[in-house]
């Protein structure tokens, strides 16, 4: 497997992995820009609406005759965060070239597709089409909505709200309803040319194509895009407050209609986060903590106690933040609650053993590995990279990982910060 970075154009630059190991090649597009909760929203549906149809190819009817042609490729929109950037585009999939029955080049098509629906979407009087927009106005708005029908996610979404509350973590990925109920095909359209002007491009492709062939393919997509540039690329920031906010934790409930509370708790890592040299013993410490079926929080909070229907921990390694997620009876909140911190000055106080430690960085080193086995994964751990300025490899990752000791997972443990309490009750609690 050879990794290959390039810049293409001013803002464009091209992740190229070549490699034989996979049957499909991805390929994708993603433009990056600050999260705002005045533009995520319209930043959000841009994506949708470009793969509604292309002046070559205007509806989605055409699309899919044109992907089946293709051996059956997939092309979807996305919309994501890392940290406090907002990542939009589109993301394909199709057949390796090795693959095709007759040596056929599916590669050079597919940019084809992809350039045409990024550079060339369908039009009226200026804009994006009515119909499409109202089409995909209305998913968005379901979108959001669905968020609360999980109420695992929903209690971490509004755990990020009310501790990111002023920072731009605090904005979802696809906006608020109220933003979403309000676009139209003049502010998307306004938003998709605020992004063709400063967004960041990320190109990825993942196949066994020669760079050289990929970067030649892509070339129309790179000088399109420089041509529709018309300002200096935005930069990519993250405010990564290290210190909690105040001298005690941001308590917030929510009553609905439940009959199983969760409680979620929400941690500043003293500094610790993905561009720091402490990185590997902070993924360790969080799947020592509660990131495995292994880890404290599981073990002694779910299993030995019986205070969770489950507890985990989790990190935004961009951001720099530990979020503690559980589902607990209304009654067992302040037990549960207590139980979590306690594990977690075990922790800081280094009360681990050499198997719960090594189990650890199994655990984290297995998900590594993991990255390497999956086009999807190697996207998205490029896209990360590519925010964070890192150029570590998962292999050179991994290789830290297995340095990491246990004076520096409980190092990293005594740097969190408690920030945010949210819990989420019925009606009557």
């Amino acid at each position: 497997m050879k990794v290959t970075r390039e810049v293409l154009a001013p803002g464009v630059a091209l992740t190229a992995i070549q490699t034989d190991k996979f049957k499909s090649a991805s390929l994708s597009a993603t433009f990056l820009t600050p999260l705002d909760r005045e533009t995520a929203s319209a930043n959000a549906l841009v994506p949708y609406v470009l793969r509604r149809g292309c002046e070559t190819w205007p509806t989605m009817g055409e699309i899919s005759v044109r992907l089946e042609e293709l051996y059956g490729g997939a092309l979807e929109p996305v919309a994501r965060k890392r940290g406090e950037t907002q990542c939009l585009g589109l993301m394909g999939s199709f057949l390796d070239d090795a693959y095709t029955l007759e040596g056929e080049r599916v590669l050079e098509p597919a940019v084809e597709l992809l350039t045409s629906l990024l550079l060339e979407p369908v039009t009226r009087d200026g804009v994006f089409l009515e119909a499409y927009v109202a089409g995909e106005r209305e998913n968005l708005i379901q979108a959001i909505r669905a968020q609360m029908n999980d109420k695992r996610a929903y209690a971490a979404l509004r755990l990020t709200q009310e501790m990111c509350r002023g920072e731009a973590y605090g904005v979802d990925r696809l906006g608020s309803e109220e933003a979403a109920a309000a676009l139209t095909p003049q502010s998307a359209w306004a938003a998709y040319q605020r992004l063709l002007s400063s967004a960041q491009v990320e190109l990825h492709y993942c196949g066994s194509a020669p760079v050289q062939r990929v970067r030649e393919a892509l070339s129309p997509l790179a000088e399109g895009l420089k041509a529709r540039r018309s300002g200096p690329t935005a930069a990519l920031t993250c405010d990564a407050r290290p210190h909690a906010g105040g001298e005690s934790p941001r308590e917030v409930a929510d009553h609905l209609d439940v009959t199983q509370g969760k409680l979620s708790l929400g941690f500043r890592t003293g500094g610790a986060d993905a561009r720091g040299e402490n990185y590997p013993a902070l993924l360790v410490f969080s799947a020592l903590y509660g990131g495995t079926a292994t880890s404290k929080l599981f073990l002694n909070v779910r299993e030995k106690l019986s205070l969770c229907y489950y507890a985990s921990s989790s990190v935004e390694a961009v951001k720099g933040i530990m979020t503690v997620s559980s589902g607990v009876e209304f009654d067992k909140m302040k037990e549960a609650q207590d139980e979590i911190l306690a594990q977690l000055e075990a922790v800081k106080a280094g009360d681990f053993t050499p198997e719960e430690l090594t189990s650890a960085k199994q655990a984290v080193i297995n998900s590594c590995q993991s990255t390497l086995d999956s086009r999807a994964g190697l996207e998205q751990y490029w896209l990360t990279a590519a925010i964070t300025g890192s150029a570590e490899t998962p292999e050179e990752l991994i290789a830290r990982l297995e340095r990491v000791t246990a004076q520096e997972v409980a190092a990293v443990a005594r740097g969190m910060e408690l920030d945010a309490i949210y819990r989420l009750m019925g009606k009557e609690g």
